[in-house]
């Protein structure tokens, strides 16, 4: 774990200080919100770009592994989360639904670090990552037009145009450059995926100084949704916790491949889901802010569950 991934949480709370800051400043306010597109694509673009999909085929060796990945990321994790909102937060359904969004959106990156801390199967999580970050764009304006259909507060069909374009502009990009770069691999590979990789966080810090300047005024005002989504977020990280560790006993997993299960069913891919809610729900800053929220309280649970693994790994080894 580098610098800059150790630091991201401080990295993201400077970015949102800043933003508050300069949105005080009325011409700022102002203008700040006509950065947030530019901003969102190119994070998205690095996103795509630095994940090839031409390792699809991998996730296939272990269909069982995949299989059991995809039931649990993609439609136990959706009930889940809307079950947690329905209990905790239906009287915040822009709350509620910011944190469904942040729930359905497996990792795509920060997952492997606390795998690799867990001693978990690195190659095997690698294998699905491309088709977790496939699914979620498929299914995000699936899941999308689902849930903030049932709350009946947010207008669909402009909420989708706005999230076909957001996911789907940046990622055919990317493909795209992967295409006209492939007779030049060492460019693609040693000069621009490096530069977008390192840069993602830079674009997304960018992004939520230029939403919170724009919208600080009113964010100031609800920062009791810490508080609010607290106890619905706890409660999912430990659930699945306890789904994964029984899958995998289930399943027959070796203790390595439950550990790689439990962390993609745990950790979260919050900037996708932002990007998506910033370009769909321009007028509810509270369902973006509760994006912000989610990895201040992911990233010290998923360290304390990499360290709970490693505990567990240690016993078993043990009593064999």
């Amino acid at each position: 774990m580098n610098i800059v991934e150790k630091l991201q949480t401080v990295i993201i709370l400077i970015a949102v200080g800043t933003g508050l800051l300069l949105g005080q400043l009325s011409l700022v306010e102002q203008h700040a919100e006509m950065f947030i597109i530019p901003f969102l694509l190119l994070m998205l673009y690095g996103l795509f770009l630095t994940i090839p999909l031409t390792g699809l085929k991998n996730a296939f060796k272990n269909i069982t592994f995949l299989s059991t990945n995809i039931f649990l990321n993609f439609l136990w994790t959706p009930l889940l989360a809307w079950g947690l909102g329905a209990i905790f937060l239906s009287e915040y359904p822009a709350i509620w639904l910011g944190f469904i969004l942040l729930l359905v959106t497996p990792c795509t990156d920060w997952y492997l670090i606390f795998t690799s801390i867990a001693k978990g199967n690195i190659p095997l999580s690698t294998s699905v990552l491309p088709v977790n970050l496939l699914l979620q764009i498929l299914l995000l304006p699936i899941y999308l037009f689902i849930f903030s259909g049932t709350m009946e507060t947010f207008e669909l069909s402009t909420v989708l145009e706005n999230v076909l374009f957001v996911l789907f502009v940046p990622f055919i990009l990317a493909s795209l450059t992967r295409y006209f770069l492939k007779k030049k691999k060492k460019v693609l590979e040693k000069k621009v995926i490096p530069f977008f990789a390192s840069s993602q966080i830079v674009f997304l810090c960018l992004t939520i100084v230029a939403m919170f300047a724009s919208q600080g005024s009113y964010l100031l005002n609800n920062l009791g949704i810490i508080l609010i989504m607290f106890l619905p977020l706890l409660l999912y990280f430990s659930i699945n916790f306890i789904v994964a560790q029984t899958a995998g006993k289930l399943l027959n997993f070796r203790y390595e491949d439950t550990i790689s299960l439990n962390i993609t069913i745990i950790a979260r891919n919050s900037p996708v889901a932002l990007a998506l809610v910033l370009i769909a729900f321009p007028d509810q800053p509270l369902i973006a802010l509760a994006l912000i929220i989610g990895p201040l309280i992911e990233l010290p649970v998923l360290a304390i569950i990499a360290q709970l693994l490693l505990k567990i790994g240690k016993v078993k080894t043990e009593n064999i």
